[in-house]
């Protein structure tokens, strides 16, 4: 299981924003969809960043006007990134390593990184329960 290529291990798909968007747009397409996370895009759909629930929280108590706080200016701009042929042992690494949640799968595209999935802490236990 721990060689399994991120490639081969998670489901694609993302769920973005923009910098540009309020936290309010964010909080609700998290809300709407039961997702911890948003990946940030550029125009070109390429990685600028990631933004969380957690993120959320702190722009709320920081601010009775959170709402209207754009995400650029809570996300984080350095978002964790593993490559599609990395192993799930290299995901785990990240995870434990950095004390975080989720990690970005990304390829590399027009001198950026097009994201392609987000691989969390939770579908690393999920391939632990098939095995």
């Amino acid at each position: 299981m721990k060689n399994t290529p991120v490639l081969r291990a998670k489901r694609f798909g993302i769920y973005s924003c923009h910098a540009g968007d309020t936290l309010k747009v964010a909080a609700r397409v998290m809300n709407a969809r039961n997702i911890s996370a948003l990946v940030v895009v550029n125009h070109e759909g390429l990685l600028e960043g990631i933004i969380t629930r957690t993120d959320l929280v702190r722009a709320c108590y920081a601010s009775d006007e959170w709402e209207y706080a754009l995400v650029d200016e809570y996300m984080n701009h350095d978002a964790v990134t593993v490559e599609l042929d990395a192993p799930l042992s290299a995901v785990m690494e990240l995870l434990i390593n950095k004390h975080i949640h989720r990690v970005v799968a990304v390829a590399p595209e027009a001198g950026g990184l097009r994201p392609v999935a987000v691989l969390s802490a939770a579908d690393i236990v999920y391939h632990m329960a098939q095995d």
